[in-house]
């Protein structure tokens, strides 16, 4: 199969009417969404048989919001 580039992708986009580009970004706008539910939904399956197997245990919200918050503020740990 032959790789796509980016500038290929974006030369061939630009050929389409403005009305189909606006489809475009629709489309692939969806398909992102649709991709991130699929892959929190995952995390959540994941994340309940960790809590059911005993791997996971509960903890205050404020805990929870302050782990999330330490965790975007330093992506690497």
């Amino acid at each position: 199969m032959t790789e796509i580039t980016l500038d290929h992708a974006l030369d061939t986009v630009q050929q389409l009417p403005l009305d189909q580009q606006e489809m475009l970004l629709e489309i692939i706008r969806s398909r992102q969404i649709a991709r991130r539910r699929r892959e929190i939904a995952q995390d959540a399956q994941e994340s309940l048989v960790a809590f059911r197997a005993g791997k996971l245990k509960p903890a205050p919200l404020k805990d929870i919001v302050k782990g999330l918050h330490e965790g975007r503020n330093n992506p690497d740990s």
